[in-house]
């Protein structure tokens, strides 16, 4: 993006948020540089044995703001006096491609609105095709879903699986799950989703309005659901089914901490930093599968696929259809408002298996035969 101006300084605001140092300078002309504000996140990092993709995410939207500002302030310009925002977003999402563009469309009509510039350089800019389209999660196996269940058996995220598992409550449905909604003691156990969880300023708030109508439902217990929730309660102080130590809701870190149990028993390649000699050195670690961690001994690396708080519910909502439960039901039971996403999942799912298409199509075509004769 180039912006020609007569006279004036070019003020550049970069951006940096990749890996775990958040970063923000002025920059004039591209070669003046009024500021450089960095926060890293190296000591928190350090507690895990490597960086953390989710919790360094979190923390670059906590820091982001404070970062630009310092940057702003330290180099004596205003939002106004930037003409050019440059984040490096070729290699990202393409939402946060979207995200960006957005950023971009709004500082530049900003500027010309302030008179800053004559002509608006983003008139034309589009968010479509750009970024890196994010690929498809796919479901759990069941050998997956048993080893998963295994190697967190009797840790703080089993519950939280389970009814991602054998429920398909979204992460915010879970983590706002009271067990006023849970009814255990009747002939077909079922719950209620009635409540949402999200946080603010990483502090949980517990929403009794739903996004959507489709989102309030009942949802069957299958018995081994029903069993673990029983024996949850038995043992807990809480009005949550998923609480922190206090009894209260999770907060954002505490749940990032929660689903730490899961990352930490994987294979996945992680890295951290040590400063040595007082230079900033990268260290890599390779679980090997079957080994213990050399920093826990408790900890097993038994888990050689990675997995995502939705792809447990992604997995409840593909073994409905492989159970040829029928699509408004999965609708239903997914809280889906619009049938094109079940029935985008149900033709992704349903249609995915050559094998299967190719007797459906010939019980199909047999059928037309008869008929025919």
């Amino acid at each position: 993006m180039i912006l020609r101006m007569m006279n004036k300084e070019i003020k550049i605001l970069a951006i940096e948020s990749s890996c775990d140092e958040t970063a923000a300078a002025v920059v004039v002309n591209g070669r003046d540089v009024r500021s450089n504000v960095i926060s890293s996140q190296i000591a928190l990092h350090t507690l895990y044995g490597g960086v953390v993709p989710e919790i360094a995410s979190r923390k670059h939207i906590e820091k982001i703001n404070q970062v630009i500002e310092e940057a702003l302030k330290e180099a004596d310009v205003t939002l106004d006096d930037i003409q050019l925002a440059l984040v490096p977003v070729s290699e990202k999402s393409a939402s946060v491609y979207k995200s960006v563009v957005i950023l971009y469309k709004s500082i530049f009509r900003a500027a010309k609105e302030s008179k800053i510039i004559d002509n608006n350089p983003t008139i034309y800019l589009t968010a479509k095709g750009g970024g890196v389209p994010q690929k498809d999660k796919a479901a759990l196996t069941d050998e997956q879903a048993t080893r998963l269940l295994d190697a967190i058996q009797g840790l703080p995220p089993y519950v939280f699986v389970m009814l991602g598992l054998y429920a398909g409550l979204r992460r915010e449905e879970i983590l706002a799950l009271k067990w006023d909604s849970v009814y255990l003691d009747v002939g077909c156990p079922y719950l209620t989703v009635r409540r949402a969880w999200h946080t603010e300023n990483n502090r949980p708030v517990i929403l009794d309005e739903l996004k959507t109508k489709a989102a309030h439902r009942n949802i069957p217990l299958p018995v081994c659901l029903a069993d673990c929730l029983k024996e949850t309660k038995a043992n807990s102080q809480s009005e949550y089914v998923v609480p922190n130590r206090e009894g209260d809701p999770l907060s954002y870190t505490q749940f990032k901490r929660l689903w730490q149990y899961i990352v930490t028993r994987t294979v996945k390649e992680r890295f951290y930093y040590r400063y040595e000699d007082g230079k900033r050195v990268k260290h890599t670690v390779t679980p090997v599968l079957g080994e213990k961690a050399a920093h826990n001994g408790k900890v097993i690396y038994s888990l050689d696929f990675e997995v995502t708080p939705h792809q447990l519910r992604h997995t409840y909502i593909t073994n409905l259809i492989h159970s040829s439960v029928d699509p408004k039901t999965v609708q239903y039971l997914a809280g889906h408002e619009s049938s094109k996403i079940t029935m985008d999942i149900y033709a992704k799912v349903k249609y995915n298996r050559p094998d299967e298409l190719v007797r459906t199509m010939g019980g199909a075509f047999a059928q037309w035969d008869a008929a025919q004769a």
